[in-house]
């Protein structure tokens, strides 16, 4: 949820406009437009960024990999239809979109948990927010994704505890190694995932976005509890630092794929 391999320096040395801000117990919580020259120079471009603390979580300028998530995790999973997705991290919607996209997926449930979020899709302020509140098969979740995963008794449904889904695509901290907040960490262990592939059906996938390159340590956790675990390096262009950035996707598959 960085910019690319950027997430202290800020984006652009133009001036923005403050859209909301928020006081959470992880630093200040802020939504701000800037409007900047398109890479060629023939347009201009609205472009929003999201802040906590002194990190920048996500700007609408950089999307490929969030989109990424969602389309790689997806061309993972066989199922011709009737797909059940949790997606954790709402974001600016762009993994939740992809997701929609897929024409097999039945019923998605994206876990957020920072009020504000869901409040800036729900009024208009993110412009996918309009799209993911219309679709009826799109189930915002107010709640903590960590908390759930670690909790398959409840899980990620509200009205059907302990239910299974075929994916779930994790988009919160920025890497294994680099987290929002402390108490995420017992998730990255082998214990803590294998509370996550509790709540995956038999021929299920976990796919997880990461601003770093693939972790030797975490692909070993993913190792001990998935049948098989692969990492995909995404590269996309980065007019900030003029040339192209990289991150990464883990897809882990609950039984070997065929």
């Amino acid at each position: 949820m960085s910019i690319g391999g950027h997430k202290t320096k800020s984006p652009m040395p133009l001036p923005y406009t403050e859209l909301d801000f928020r006081q959470t117990d992880m630093g200040d919580l802020i939504l701000r437009r800037r409007t900047i020259a398109s890479l060629d120079g023939l347009e201009v471009l609205e472009v929003l960024e999201v802040k906590l603390g002194e990190g920048f979580l996500m700007s609408s300028l950089f999307h490929v990999v969030e989109e990424a998530l969602a389309t790689l995790g997806l061309a993972a999973l066989s199922n011709p239809s009737d797909i059940s997705i949790v997606v954790g991290g709402l974001g600016l919607g762009y993994t939740a979109a992809a997701v929609l996209d897929d024409p097999r997926v039945s019923s998605l449930h994206i876990i957020e948990f920072m009020p504000a979020v869901i409040d800036w899709h729900q009024s208009g302020l993110i412009p996918l927010g309009a799209r993911l509140i219309a679709d009826p098969r799109c189930h915002l979740v107010l709640a903590d994704f960590f908390a759930l995963a670690a909790d398959p008794a409840t899980g990620f449904d509200p009205q059907k505890p302990a239910r299974t889904f075929d994916a779930i695509l994790l988009d919160i901290d920025h890497s294994p190694d680099n987290l929002l907040h402390e108490r995420h960490a017992p998730f990255y262990t082998p214990d803590g995932l294998r509370q996550l592939a509790a709540q995956l059906n038999p021929t299920g996938i976990f796919a997880m976005w990461s601003d770093d390159p693939p972790e030797a340590s975490f692909t070993s956790a993913l190792q001990e509890v998935f049948a098989s675990v692969t990492s995909h390096i995404v590269t996309f262009p980065n007019p900030i630092l003029e040339k192209n950035s990289a991150s990464t996707v883990y897809i882990a598959h609950n039984t070997s794929p065929s």
